[in-house]
């Protein structure tokens, strides 16, 4: 699909899904809900509070282990509101997740360059890497 709007998001996550173990449309949805957790623990950073850096690492990286990685990538754009996506910027840039274009998303392509990172958040994930 070239570009991901409100009519084809649904079927485009279906078709992007790649779990062997998915048993019915529950596991399918359960492994979509990913993004609402990480977009909570996005909402209570922004409103000053802590950010569980590890548990949006889990979520993110379960998330991707189901779904092709570019077509990943394009979801969580498409599903999270745009002030957000510094933070989830920074956490793709961490795990190599992050692509120079987003393609197709409500009518146009994110660029990477346009987008900053969270500082602080790059830092704590620094400290996460220098503990292994």
């Amino acid at each position: 699909m070239e570009d991901l709007n409100k009519e084809n998001i649904d079927i485009f996550s279906e078709l992007s899904y790649k779990n062997p173990q998915c048993l019915s449309y529950e596991d399918f949805y359960e492994d979509m809900y990913r993004i609402k957790y990480v977009k909570r623990l996005f909402n209570k950073y922004n409103r000053g509070g802590e950010i569980k850096t590890r548990l949006v690492l889990n979520h993110i990286i379960a998330f991707y282990n189901v779904f092709e990685k570019r077509s990943a990538t394009r979801i969580l754009f498409f599903k999270m509101e745009e002030k957000y996506w510094s933070l989830l910027k920074t956490f793709l840039l961490y795990l190599s997740y992050m692509p120079e274009i987003v393609h197709g998303v409500n009518g146009r392509n994110i660029m990477s360059e346009e987008i900053n990172i969270n500082i602080d958040i790059f830092k704590e994930l620094e400290n996460i890497w220098k503990a292994f």
